[in-house]
């Protein structure tokens, strides 16, 4: 019987560790350079990103699908996230990163972008009035250098038709 209790015991102080360590970490976002924007990321949108593997390009899609990846075996399509926002395309370089999509949307899609930018507090982040009406913003801020970041809201992103229709 008193093993019955301790372990009881046990699982709730570790419950209320684990309360305790969710309340005290900060909330990160993964910060992207998108031409010259800056966007973030919510860390349960994104999968993870890599540097960019080979792409092979699609005939008759859009100009800003980039084509098909392979990466550890799995397809994924390749989005040039600044051409799909009608910004100037991606020029491949060695700060270019992939951003894949979390696997909770089972897209196996990934965005090119300029390159990543480290993770941002969004403590540390002023919100302020949206310019932008596309569905896929969730927010703007104003970080303490005076830089305005856009939240880019990853599930109305994989939903929208413009972004599912690569085909031209």
């Amino acid at each position: 019987m008193a093993d019955k209790l301790s372990l009881r015991d046990y699982q709730r102080d570790l419950a209320e560790r684990l309360r305790a360590a969710e309340s005290s970490q900060s909330v990160s976002m993964l910060a992207l350079q998108v031409g010259e924007q800056g966007w973030l990321v919510d860390l349960g949108d994104a999968g993870e990103v890599i540097p960019v593997p080979p792409i092979t390009s699609v005939p008759l899609t859009r100009a800003w699908f980039k084509g098909v990846t392979n990466i550890r075996g799995n397809l994924y399509s390749v989005v040039d996230f600044p051409a799909f926002l009608g910004s100037t395309p991606v020029t491949v370089s060695d700060q270019s990163r992939l951003l894949l999509i979390g696997e909770r949307f089972r897209m196996g899609s990934a965005l090119l972008v300029d390159r990543s930018l480290g993770l941002r507090n969004p403590a540390q982040l002023t919100p302020r009035p949206k310019s932008s009406d596309s569905p896929w913003v969730k927010g703007e801020y104003l970080d303490p250098e005076g830089r305005i970041w856009q939240e880019l809201d990853v599930p109305q992103l994989v939903q929208q038709p413009d972004f599912l229709g690569v085909a031209q």
